[in-house]
């Protein structure tokens, strides 16, 4: 069995100091560790049902497709502001300085559709939540999301969890 954190490089005080970044390009890099990785992420997601994989910009897209294409279910896209041709359904969320936006195509998802959230990492959870509000305007049901890795001491997933949303990861590091 394949150890998958071993597999993720940790960069010190990157993007400023005190910050412990948790690198899946190490992991992506490793075609074997990729692949349990993805077998892992379908088994999670199996039982689920769903019809929809929502892959958050842009780590998500690496993890959300591969997903899709074994449960034969379809992948959308949720993009920063400005990506998406076409009319988009969109909101604000917090960052640690400032705002953002995501956006999904209006139409992408529907009432009736189940949506699986896709992403390579959780911290404070802000993107998910986005994310999570979207696809609840748009009248799709919340089936769960799913992550690479976790930091739960920034406490994202414990934040999906309180707005009633099933949240599992690969691996979790301590730390942010």
């Amino acid at each position: 069995m394949i150890d998958l954190k071993s597999l993720v490089r940790t960069i010190p005080d990157f993007p400023k100091p005190g910050i412990e970044f948790r690198d899946i390009s190490t992991l992506l890099a490793d075609g074997e560790g990729f692949a349990v990785a993805v077998t892992a992420m379908v088994e999670l997601a199996r039982p689920l049902n769903v019809d929809r994989i929502i892959a958050i910009d842009a780590r998500g897209f690496l993890f959300g497709a591969p997903v899709a294409v074994a449960l034969g279910a379809g992948i959308i896209p949720a993009r920063k502001k400005g990506k998406l041709p076409g009319a988009t359904l969109g909101v604000d969320y917090a960052l640690e300085y400032g705002t953002d936006r995501l956006e999904l195509h209006v139409g992408a998802v529907l009432p009736g559709h189940r949506a699986l959230i896709i992403d390579d990492l959780i911290a404070t959870g802000g993107t998910a939540m986005a994310c999570v509000s979207l696809l609840r305007e748009a009248g799709a049901e919340v089936a769960g999301a799913i992550f690479a890795i976790d930091l739960p001491d920034l406490g994202g997933a414990n934040r999906m969890r309180e707005a009633g949303v099933n949240v599992s990861s690969l691996m979790a590091f301590a730390g942010h």
